[in-house]
C-alpha cells in the first residue's frame, strides 16, 4: 500500500480541482495566470489520483482477506 499521504485530502483537492477547472473556464485571466492555474489543476489532479490508487489497493487487500476467510 502507498504510505506516501497528500497533505490535502481527497475532497478538498477535489474542491479546489473544480475551482480551478471553473476559472480557467470563465476565462479573463492573463496568460501567466492561467499557466499558474494549469499547473495547481495538475497538482490537483496527481493528488485525487493518490488518493483513488490508495482507496483502489485497501479494497483490494480487503476483498482478498474476505477471500481467504471464505477458503
Amino acid at each position: 500500500m502507498t504510505t506516501d499521504r497528500p497533505e490535502i485530502s481527497y475532497e478538498q483537492a477535489r474542491e479546489e480541482l473544480v475551482e480551478v477547472v471553473r476559472k480557467l473556464e470563465a476565462g479573463g485571466t492573463t496568460l501567466e495566470e492561467s499557466l499558474a492555474l494549469w499547473e495547481r489543476g495538475e497538482t490537483l489532479a496527481t493528488t485525487c489520483q493518490s488518493w483513488l490508487e490508495g482507496a483502489r489497493e485497501r479494497l483490494t487487500k480487503a476483498q482478498e482477506a474476505t477471500e481467504e476467510k471464505t477458503k
